[in-house]
C-alpha cells in the first residue's frame, strides 16, 4: 500500500548546507526533484525572501551545487534549476532504491523537511535501512498509508471527511452562512458538539497535511 512519510534531514547531510547557513532568512521550496545522474539530482527550486546578489554569491561558494540557472524572478522570489552534486545520498537512495516520489521539500536554517510518497511500506523500510547503513539522519515525523479512499489522502477520518465536504457543499462556510451547525448536525444525526469537534479536528488535519509541511523547519 502506498505510504506518505514526512521527515526532516539536517542540512549538513543534505544539499545547500553552505547557502542555508550563510542566508538563514531564505526559505527554499522544491517544485520538483529528479535524478540527473548516478551521483546527482536536479531540483526545480524556489528561493523565497531572497536577495538575488547574496543568493548568487552563496550558490557560487556552495560545494553541493553546480550548473545553477535562474529561470524567473518575482520581487524577492527566484526560481532556479541546478544540480545537487554532493550530500545527496539520501535522495538518490529514495529515488532509486525505494522508487519514492518527493512530494515536497522545504529547507531553511539547519534542516530540510521532506514529504515523500513510497509505493509500499516495504519500500520505505528500504530507505530506513539505507540511512542506517550509510550513517544518514532521517527523523520521521509521521507515516500514513493510503487506502485508496479520499479521506486517507488528506490525513482525515471518514467522519471528518464527510463532515467537511457536507459543510462546504451546504454553504456552512459561505458569507452569509447558508446552513448552521445545528442544521448539519441534524442531517448527520449527531450532536452539535460532536460535529463541531469533527470540523475542528478535520480542519487541523488538513492544515497539518498541507500547510504545516510547507512552513518548513522554522515551524518545528
Amino acid at each position: 500500500m502506498a505510504t506518505i512519510v514526512i521527515g526532516s534531514v539536517p542540512a549538513e547531510e543534505f544539499a545547500l548546507c553552505h547557502t542555508l547557513e550563510t542566508l538563514p532568512e531564505v526559505r527554499f521550496e522544491c517544485e520538483r526533484i529528479i535524478k540527473s545522474g548516478d551521483d546527482a539530482v536536479m531540483p526545480l527550486l524556489w528561493a523565497r525572501n531572497a536577495d538575488r546578489e547574496k543568493l548568487d554569491d552563496a550558490f557560487g561558494a556552495d560545494p553541493t551545487v553546480d550548473n545553477v540557472r535562474l529561470l524567473t524572478e518575482f520581487d524577492d522570489e527566484c526560481l532556479y534549476r541546478m544540480n545537487w552534486i554532493d550530500h545527496v545520498q539520501l535522495l538518490l537512495g529514495m529515488l532509486t532504491n525505494s522508487e519514492a516520489t518527493i512530494l515536497d521539500a522545504y529547507g531553511q536554517g539547519d534542516a530540510w523537511r521532506l514529504r515523500a510518497l513510497f509505493p509500499t511500506r516495504e519500500k520505505f523500510s528500504t530507505t530506513h535501512d539505507f540511512c542506517s547503513e550509510h550513517g544518514l539522519t532521517y527523523d520521521v515525523e509521521s507515516i500514513r498509508e493510503l487506502d485508496g479512499e479520499p479521506a486517507g489522502r488528506f490525513g482525515l477520518t471518514e467522519e471528518q471527511y464527510r463532515a467537511l465536504v457536507l459543510a462546504t457543499q451546504e454553504g456552512y462556510y459561505e458569507v452569509p452562512q447558508q446552513r448552521t451547525l445545528d442544521d448539519l448536525a441534524d442531517e448527520l444525526d449527531i450532536s452539535h458538539q460532536a460535529l463541531s469537534e469533527r470540523l475542528r479536528r478535520g480542519t487541523e488535519a488538513l492544515v497539518e497535511d498541507t500547510l504545516v509541511v510547507g512552513a518548513g523547519p522554522e515551524s518545528s
